[in-house]
């Protein structure tokens, strides 16, 4: 064990030992260990526990404690307070810059645990209302929070969105004459993806885009060429002659489990040396299916029976349903999100504040909803024909009730219902709770169905054709939250959802008016579940969407 990692052993042992209140004297003596014994110049394994105890400011405890590293790469110190302390709080020790003061009030004031819901909260705004944070501090820490997501290997699509762009761009720049486009997760624009991957079609040396800070090339397998750019997030280019392009972009693109299933329904065809990738598709007597399509093998049973949707786009899309306001967590008030979404080409806004239970989030009790519903009025008369919906994010509590009375709930134009709260409930408990939420009449759309969080926090376990089912029966939309934290539902449940003929809602859940553009992120997840505008909840126009609302 090296210096530097028994320095930071001791180091991480004051950070949790500040978190848990201790003694702030031992806490002080564990800082100047690592200050001292980071930068000592002889290995500390190589030395005895006397001449380490003689170290100034380490003594006989540290040395101990020192030695106990060295023989079992354990402290028992350390591990009482790991013991004591949820595995993505000690995550959050780790943080540069988040100090165990702030860590305590995220984690005992906020009830938050893990990374990954520190992020959303900080996009939520959770924060600013805690003793010692603002708004300035919630902006620094969520800089902080995403540079440490991004350092682990695994990246929400949104995430890599824009680098790779960046890295195609500048691909173009140095091979003009290049054939180029993107492959692999990052093309069929999968929820997760681990790296950037890139098809070149090109007749030369491609090794000259690796003589600038942009591109460092790591090694290189044959015709594949392993880099990392300037933001340390790892490419993979695949070189080929211009002639074979459409062979290697489809296979580069498609998953192993959608590749095997083409390539057994193929069998005896040669789809090598092909320059246009349709052309792949055509050989296979297949109509083209679009790269989102490319993750499983029932879009390829689709394609066979000449059954495969006209996928929705963007501009389909016709409202904005689920979106917060400073009445309750968001950032922009209800006149912001009104003129932004106008602006945006939307027909309609659903203001989908949180209710009361949410006091987390400022849930708007009763008499806040007569407020916000009298401006909700006063907009629209100025707006229309751009319609503001008055609509609300009601908790689904423990027992499957919601979180206004009957009369109340009838008030709203319509009620998305949603849980927050109690998420470790076993499968077929967390089940009921929600199938007596979609029962409940006032109920029209269920939010994001099982409150995960990606790379954060598992969704609760949930039947999910059960829950399906009961959409089906009951008129209720499912929402596909666009949240690129969320996208929950997850695209897998689509052709289920289309198959029991329930609508899907692609709902920003927007906290900002920038919030509003994440709707893209949901149209990209909802494509790969094979999801036509037809289908989709949002893609009705104002007046479909008034007359399905009223249906029920």
């Amino acid at each position: 064990m090296t210096n530097k990692k028994i320095a930071n052993t001791f180091q991480f042992l004051g950070k949790i030992m500040e978190l848990h209140g201790e003694n702030p004297f031992k806490i002080r003596s564990y800082s100047n260990a690592y200050l001292t014994l980071r930068k000592y110049p002889t290995p500390l394994s190589e030395i005895s526990i006397e001449e380490m105890a003689g170290i100034k400011g380490i003594g006989k405890a540290i040395s101990e404690k020192t030695m106990e590293l060295l023989e079992t790469g354990q402290m028992a110190a350390l591990n009482k307070y790991l013991d004591m302390t949820p595995p993505g709080v000690q995550e959050m020790l780790k943080i540069k810059g988040f100090g165990p003061k702030k860590v305590k009030v995220i984690w005992k004031d906020l009830g938050v645990d893990t990374v990954g819901e520190l992020l959303y909260a900080c996009n939520e705004n959770r924060l600013v209302v805690l003793k010692g944070f603002g708004e300035k501090t919630q902006e620094d820490l969520l800089q902080k929070l995403e540079y440490f997501q991004k350092s682990k290997g695994k990246y929400r699509f949104a995430d890599l969105e824009q680098e790779a762009k960046i890295v195609l761009d500048f691909i173009k720049t140095k091979l003009p004459k290049a054939i180029i486009s993107l492959a692999g997760a990052i093309r069929r624009r999968s929820n997760i993806v681990e790296q950037i991957e890139v098809v070149v079609g090109f007749d030369g040396d491609i090794k000259t885009m690796f003589d600038s800070e942009k591109l460092t090339l790591n090694k290189q397998d044959g015709n594949t060429f392993h880099a990392q750019t300037d933001q340390e997030i790892n490419v993979k280019i695949y070189q080929c002659q211009p002639t074979e392009f459409g062979s290697k972009l489809f296979r580069y693109t498609a998953s192993k489990e959608f590749m095997n299933a083409f390539l057994e329904r193929s069998k005896g065809l040669d789809f090598k040396g092909i320059s246009d990738e349709k052309e792949v598709f055509g050989k296979a007597s297949l109509p083209y299916l679009e790269p989102e399509l490319r993750e499983q093998d029932w879009a390829l049973e689709l394609a066979h029976q000449d059954k495969v949707p006209t996928l929705l786009n963007l501009e389909d899309i016709k409202g904005v349903v689920h979106s917060h306001s400073t009445y309750s967590d968001g950032l922009n008030t209800l006149r912001e999100m009104a003129e932004y979404a106008k602006n945006a080409g939307y027909e309609y806004l659903a203001i989908s504040d949180h209710s009361k239970a949410a006091f987390y989030a400022n849930g708007l009790k009763e008499d806040q909803l007569e407020q916000q519903w009298t401006e909700i009025d006063q907009l629209n008369e100025e707006l229309a024909p751009f319609k503001i919906f008055k609509s609300i994010e009601c908790d689904i509590l423990a027992n499957g009730n919601l979180d206004y009375n009957d009369e109340t709930l009838s008030r709203f134009d319509f009620v998305i219902a949603s849980v927050h709260s109690n998420l470790k409930m076993e499968e077929e408990k967390a089940t009921y709770r929600i199938l007596k939420a979609i029962e409940n009449p006032h109920t029209k759309i269920l939010g994001h169905p099982t409150g995960r969080l990606l790379l954060s926090r598992l969704g609760y376990p949930l039947d999910h054709q059960k829950i399906i089912n009961a959409c089906a029966d009951h008129g209720v939309a499912i929402e596909l939250n666009a949240n690129p934290y969320r996208l929950d539902l997850d695209w897998t449940w689509i052709p289920y959802a289309l198959e029991k003929n329930v609508l899907i809602a692609i709902n920003p859940d927007a906290h900002s008016t920038g919030g509003i553009n994440d709707i893209r992120y949901g149209v990209f997840s909802a494509k790969k579940g094979g999801l036509s505008k037809e289908k989709c909840l949002t893609c009705f126009d104002l007046g479909q969407f008034e007359k399905w609302i009223g249906s029920k």
